[in-house]
């Protein structure tokens, strides 16, 4: 199983990017797929979760800006990042609390990590 993210880059701020996070491999099922980011120097921190069934969950800094979606035919989960700021630099990891075929079910599956930053 592995999870793919793309879309990281540096924009002005103000801007707006999009994340992608696909999710490949011998998976059963999907339940929780969630952003998580890191800014240097601190820790990782929530920015996004969705479930299975859609209800969604935010930090606090990023309401109202960010919004999270996913696609469960495609394994997809999306971070749309509106009105960004020098704050929201950072290398963002989506996340998937997933079963395998074998099942074995965890909620540890993370990508590679993209980077975006915000800066003029």
């Amino acid at each position: 199983v592995q999870l793919q993210a793309s879309g990281g880059g540096l924009v002005q701020p103000g801007g707006s990017l999009r994340l992608s996070c696909a999710a490949s491999g011998s998976i059963l099922s999907i339940w929780d797929m969630g952003w998580y980011r890191q800014a240097p120097g601190k820790q990782r921190e929530l920015v996004a979760v969705i479930s299975s069934g859609g209800t969604t969950n935010y930090g606090d800094s990023v309401k109202g800006r960010f919004t999270i979606s996913r696609d469960n035919a495609k394994k997809t989960v999306y971070l749309q990042m509106n009105s960004l700021k020098p704050e929201d630099t950072a290398v963002y990891y989506c996340n998937a609390d997933l079963c395998d075929i074998t099942p074995t079910c965890s909620k540890d599956y993370w990508g590679q990590g993209t980077l975006v930053t915000v800066s003029s």
